[in-house]
């Protein structure tokens, strides 16, 4: 039996990474699904890759004007919406001395203020019942040297969980958290780094994680399914840490 029959769902970033995973996983469950890409590039390649699979809406989730006609055009085509996986967002890594507003900004405005619209938008056409899915990270909750930005957004994400679950009812919808630990995803070839200081970071990432390896987007993506089907209907407001033991030990 399939956990997402008949079900609407849309996957922000769904183009690439975990969010791709998942939109897979949710259309092989059942769901008739919509993914996002942020730029006219990424929209173009992911309607020639997958657009006889999902339907692809061009959307920069940090533009809540391009939210207003992603979720009008859901309304009319769809009617509804049953689960939203919240996960387009974007990473990037330096120390503090090198931070400057441009780069605060681009990880707030997507990460944080593109979540929250994402989802308030969304409430006049989730169903009852429905699922929302936060993708937030490990560092939320865990000290990353050259991450305090990136680490304040997602803690901003795990909060926003806490908060709507408080002052929405469930029947209308619950909000829980997927925090990914370090997982194998095109993210990390966008951090912006020589490809030998890349191969040391991840290497040194690895050697922090209890499983001695980076997690992978399908694994994610079942967690994902998890926290979208009613095999999750009495959790709500938690953060589901997948992460390898990163941040547990």
């Amino acid at each position: 039996m399939t956990k997402l029959a008949n079900k609407v769902a849309l996957v922000t970033g769904g183009n690439s990474g975990i969010g791709l995973a998942t939109a897979k996983l949710y259309k092989e469950q059942g769901a008739r699904v919509i993914i996002t890409a942020r730029s006219q590039k990424t929209y173009e390649q992911a309607v020639q890759e997958y657009g006889s699979v999902f339907d692809v809406v061009q959307t920069d989730v940090s533009k809540p004007a391009e939210l207003d006609r992603l979720y009008a055009h859901i309304k009319q085509k769809y009617g509804k919406l049953d689960v939203l996986f919240a996960n387009a967002g974007v990473a990037l890594f330096a120390p503090t001395t090198e931070v400057d507003e441009a780069f605060f900004d681009n990880q707030f405005n997507t990460n944080v203020r593109g979540l929250y619209f994402t989802v308030s938008k969304a409430l006049p056409i989730l169903s009852p019942g429905s699922s929302v899915v936060l993708n937030a990270s490990v560092v939320s909750t865990k000290g990353f040297a050259g991450g305090t930005v990136y680490a304040a957004t997602k803690a901003a994400v795990r909060s926003f969980a806490r908060s709507w679950t408080a002052e929405i009812p469930p029947a209308q919808a619950r909000f829980n958290v997927l925090s990914p630990g370090p997982i194998e995803t095109p993210i990390y070839a966008k951090l912006g780094m020589p490809a030998d200081h890349l191969t040391a970071f991840a290497d040194g990432m690895k050697a922090g994680v209890p499983a001695k390896r980076f997690g992978t987007a399908d694994e994610m993506a079942k967690v994902a399914l998890f926290l979208a089907s009613d095999d999750s209907s009495y959790i709500m407001g938690a953060d589901i840490v997948a992460d390898g033991g990163y941040g547990q030990v």
